[in-house]
C-alpha cells in the first residue's frame, strides 16, 4: 500500500526561479538516492507509472517537471532534416519549427580528430545550448536527455550509418565515448549538464533488414568488441543510459534480450534503457517474436526497458488487465528514468540551485552566437582533415605565388546536412571558404560540373585545381530508403558498392591540370585507387560543419597543419571484405584480422613535418594480473613546421593459443610539437586491457607469454618496439 503523506502540492518553477514551500520525501536530497527513488514511485498512481513508460520523465501532480529526449551526434539537433524541433502552424499550414543550434562535422570527423579534450569540449558546448533551449522561457524546446553518442563500432565500411560511428576499433571508440559523454554530463560531482544516452545496444551494422535480422557472433566478442565501447561509456565515461537496436543477437531481439537485466548487474547500469522508435511494431511484425502487441509490450518491461519509442499504451493496460505484467514489473522498469531525473536535478525541490540553472535563465546569451564557439567549430572541423596524399609537397598552397585556383565539383558550394543534424546558425561552404582565405589576390574559378568540359577549361585555365567530390547524406529527401548512387548509404540503407562514381570527375580534372588537389567529403571510405596512384593531393573531411569551408582552407592553406588520422580501414576494394551480415571480425574484418592489404590503414595520416620516433622504455619487463606499466617514447619534430603527431601504442600476443588480433591500439595522444623540439610520450598499460574472454571460464583470462609493444604513426607505420612478458 502507498504511505499516506501530510504535504501539500509543490511547485517548481525554474525560469521565475520561485523557491519550493513544501517538499515530497523524495525532494529531500539529504536522503539517498534509493531513499527518495522509493519515495517517489510509492506516491505515483498507475496511470502515472504507465505514462513514465514513454520519454516523458515529468509528473506534474508531483511538481517534477518534464523534460524529453534530444538528438545530438555532432551538436543538438533543433531542427534540421529530421525536423527535431517539431511542427508549428503558419497560414494554417504545418511546416517544420527549427532553432539554431551549433553544428560540428559528422560523428566519423570527430572520430578521425583522434582528440578526447577536443570531443569533450563539443560535447560540453552541445550541452550548454541544451540547458539553454530547455530552460529559457522564449524557447521551452528539446529535452535534457540526449540520444548521443553513437558507440556502436563501424565494422564495415558498407554500413549506411558509418557517419555515425567514432569508428571501427573499440578502444578508440570507448575513449571518444567516454570523452563525449563527460562533456554531455559535465564535471559537477552530483548533477549532470544533460543525460548521455548510447546508441544502439547491440551490434547494429548493417541498415538493409535490420528490423529482423540477427547480429550473430559469440560472448567473446560480445566482451571484447561488440559491447565494449558501451561498457567503458558506463564505467569511464559515466553514462547511465542507452538505447537497445532494432536488430537480434544470436537470434533474440535487443529489446526483450536477457542481456540487458545482466549488464544492468555487471556494470551498475542504474538508468534508463529505451527502445529504438517503433521497435515494439516491429518486434511483433518483423522479427514475428510475439503474436500480439500485448504480450510483446510485456516482454519488453519485463526485460528492462523503461521508455518506448512507440505506441505502447493500450498495450501495456491491456497486459496488466489480462495479468501478463505487475505494477512491480513497471516501477523496475521505469526506477531508471527517474534516477536520470535525479542525476539531472528535476526531483529537488529548489531548482533555482542547481549548477546549471542560470543557462538560459540569468545567462541569456546564444551560444551559437558567440565568436569563440564558432571558431572553435572550425578548428575542430580542421582537426578532423586528413591529409591522405601529399605528392612532392604540393599542399600547403602558398598565396604569394598561386594566381589562379579552379575550385570543381558540386560538393564545393554546399554543406549537406544529415538526418540527425540541427540547423547550423550558417554554413561556409569549401568554395566561400577558399574565397575567404586567398581574398582579392587570387582569381578563383567555380565550375559544380563538366557539363560542356567547362571543368576541364577552368582547370586547364588556373594554376591549382582543387576538385571537391564525395557522398550525398539525403538528409532532406522525403523518401526514407533513399539512396540512388550504389556507393551512397544513409540509416535504413547500406551501401552496395565502395568505389567513386565523381572519380571520373577527378580524372578529367587531372588530366587538364596536373597540380590537382582532390577533396573528399565524405561521410565514409571510398576505395579510390586510381586517384591514390595518380593525384599528387588528397584530403579527407566529413560533412555537416557550419565551418567546413573555412577549416578546410585553413588546412590547405598551411594555416593549420593536419593531423588527423583514419579511424577506420579502408580496404582497396568491396572484394576484400567478409560478407555483410559475417558479425565474427576474425574472420578478416578491420585491421586487427584483414587478411588483404589496404589502401589506407587504421589510423593513418600525413602532415606537413615530419616525425621521429627514438628511445622507447618501459617501466618493467614484466607485467602481472592487476599491475601496470609505464611505456614511454620520444617524438621529435624534425621538419620545419610545427605540427601536431598522433602517436599510437598497438599490443600483439605473438605466443597466444588463442585466435588473438593481429595487433589492437591500447593508447594514443595527439600532441603538438613546435619544430626542432623533442617531447617525451607515455603511456600506461595495464594487464587488465591485455586479457582475453574465455567462453569456457566466462571470464577474462590474462594468458602468460610475449607481448610485443608496438608505437607508430599508423597500424602499419610502427616506428619502436618493445617486448615484456605476461605473467
Amino acid at each position: 500500500m502507498k504511505k499516506l503523506l501530510s504535504v501539500f502540492f509543490c511547485v517548481l518553477c525554474l525560469n521565475t526561479g520561485l523557491k519550493a514551500q513544501h517538499t515530497y520525501p523524495f525532494q529531500n536530497t539529504a536522503l539517498s538516492d534509493d531513499k527518495r527513488l522509493d519515495n517517489l514511485l510509492s506516491l505515483m498512481t498507475i496511470d502515472e507509472k504507465i505514462n513514465a513508460l514513454s520519454t516523458n520523465l515529468g509528473v506534474p501532480r508531483l511538481g517534477i517537471r518534464n523534460t524529453g529526449h534530444s538528438e545530438g551526434l555532432h551538436g543538438m539537433a533543433l531542427g534540421g532534416p529530421g525536423n527535431w524541433g517539431g511542427f508549428k502552424m503558419v497560414n494554417y499550414q504545418r511546416v517544420p519549427d527549427t532553432y539554431p543550434t551549433t553544428t560540428f562535422p559528422q560523428a566519423y570527423g570527430l572520430g578521425e580528430t583522434w582528440d578526447t579534450a577536443l570531443i569533450h569540449k563539443v560535447a560540453d558546448i552541445e550541452a550548454t545550448e541544451i540547458r539553454f533551449y530547455t530552460q529559457n522561457g522564449k524557447y521551452a524546446k528539446g529535452g535534457l536527455v540526449m540520444r548521443a553518442p553513437n558507440a556502436d563500432l563501424a565494422r564495415d565500411p558498407r554500413w549506411g550509418r558509418t557517419e555515425e560511428s567514432f569508428g571501427e576499433d573499440p578502444f578508440l571508440v570507448s575513449e571518444m565515448t567516454a570523452a563525449f559523454i563527460k562533456g554531455l554530463q559535465g564535471d559537477n560531482p552530483r548533477y549532470w549538464k544533460s543525460a548521455s544516452l548510447m546508441k544502439h545496444f547491440l551490434a547494429n551494422s548493417n541498415e538493409d533488414g535490420r528490423d529482423s535480422t540477427s547480429s550473430n557472433f559469440d560472448n567473446r566478442l560480445f566482451h571484447e568488441y561488440y559491447s565494449y565501447p558501451f561498457r567503458k561509456g558506463v564505467e569511464k565515461g559515466g553514462s547511465q543510459a542507452f538505447m537497445a537496436a532494432y536488430n537480434s543477437w544470436n537470434g533474440t531481439a535487443m529489446t526483450i534480450h536477457p542481456v540487458l537485466e545482466r549488464i544492468r548487474k555487471e556494470w551498475n547500469m542504474r538508468g534508463i534503457i529505451c527502445t529504438d522508435g517503433g521497435a515494439l511494431d516491429l518486434l511483433i511484425k518483423a522479427h514475428k517474436a510475439f503474436p500480439t502487441h500485448t504480450e510483446g509490450s510485456a516482454a519488453v518491461v519485463k526485460a528492462g526497458i523503461g521508455q518506448f519509442l512507440d505506441n505502447y499504451k493500450p498495450y501495456i493496460y491491456d497486459a496488466l488487465e489480462k495479468g501478463m505484467l505487475t505494477e512491480p514489473d513497471i516501477d523496475k522498469a521505469i526506477r531508471g528514468n527517474f534516477y536520470i531525473a535525479l542525476k539531472l536535478g528535476l526531483l529537488d525541490a529548489d531548482q533555482t540551485k542547481l549548477p546549471y540553472a542560470h543557462i538560459g535563465v540569468t545567462d541569456t546569451v546564444s551560444v551559437w552566437r558567440n565568436k569563440d564557439v564558432q571558431d572553435f567549430v572550425r578548428l575542430v572541423t580542421a582537426k578532423s582533415a586528413v591529409l591522405l596524399k601529399n605528392e612532392n609537397k604540393l599542399l600547403p598552397l602558398n598565396k604569394s605565388q598561386v594566381k589562379s585556383i579552379a575550385v570543381i565539383g558540386s560538393r564545393a558550394d554546399e554543406v549537406l546536412l544529415d538526418w540527425y543534424s540541427g540547423t547550423p546558425p550558417y554554413t561556409v561552404s569549401i568554395l566561400q571558404g577558399i574565397k575567404n582565405a586567398v581574398g582579392n589576390n587570387v582569381k578563383v574559378i567555380y565550375e559544380p560540373s563538366n557539363e560542356t568540359d567547362k571543368a576541364y577549361l577552368a582547370a586547364q585555365k588556373a594554376d591549382i585545381a582543387i576538385v571537391c567530390v564525395g557522398n550525398h547524406v539525403y538528409g532532406t529527401d522525403p523518401k526514407w530508403k533513399y539512396s540512388p548512387v550504389p556507393s551512397d548509404g544513409r540509416e535504413a540503407v547500406d551501401r552496395k558498392a565502395l568505389s567513386l562514381e565523381q572519380e571520373d570527375l577527378v580524372k578529367i580534372v587531372h588530366k587538364a591540370n596536373p597540380n590537382t588537389v582532390m577533396v573528399l567529403v565524405s561521410s565514409f571510405p571510398f576505395a579510390i585507387n586510381w586517384s591514390q596512384e595518380n593525384i599528387p593531393a588528397i584530403l579527407h573531411i566529413t560533412n555537416n560543419s557550419q565551418e567546413l569551408g573555412n577549416g578546410l582552407a585553413d588546412v590547405i592553406f598551411g594555416d593549420f597543419n593536419p593531423a588527423g588520422r583514419t579511424n577506420q580501414t579502408w580496404v582497396k576494394s568491396i572484394a576484400d571484405l567478409p560478407p555483410m551480415m559475417d558479425y565474427d571480425i576474425r574472420n578478416g574484418r578491420t585491421y586487427m584480422y584483414a587478411k588483404e592489404k589496404p589502401l589506407y590503414p587504421f589510423g593513418y595520416g600525413l602532415s606537413y613535418t615530419n616525425f621521429k620516433y627514438s628511445d622507447i622504455t618501459v617501466s618493467s619487463s614484466t607485467l602481472s594480473k592487476g599491475k601496470e606499466i609505464k611505456v614511454s617514447v620520444n617524438i621529435s619534430n624534425t621538419g620545419d613546421r610545427d605540427g601536431e603527431e598522433v602517436v599510437q601504442l598497438y599490443v600483439s600476443h605473438p605466443q597466444s593459443k588463442e585466435v588473438r588480433p593481429i595487433k589492437q591500439l591500447k593508447g594514443f595522444q595527439r600532441i603538438m610539437i613546435p619544430t626542432g623540439e623533442t617531447k617525451m610520450v607515455s603511456f600506461t598499460l595495464n594487464a587488465d586491457e591485455l586479457a582475453y574472454w574465455d567462453n569456457d571460464k566466462d571470464a577474462y583470462v590474462i594468458e602468460p607469454g610475449e607481448v610485443n609493444i608496438m608505437i607508430g604513426a599508423s597500424s602499419e607505420d610502427i616506428r619502436q618496439t618493445k617486448e615484456i612478458q605476461l605473467k
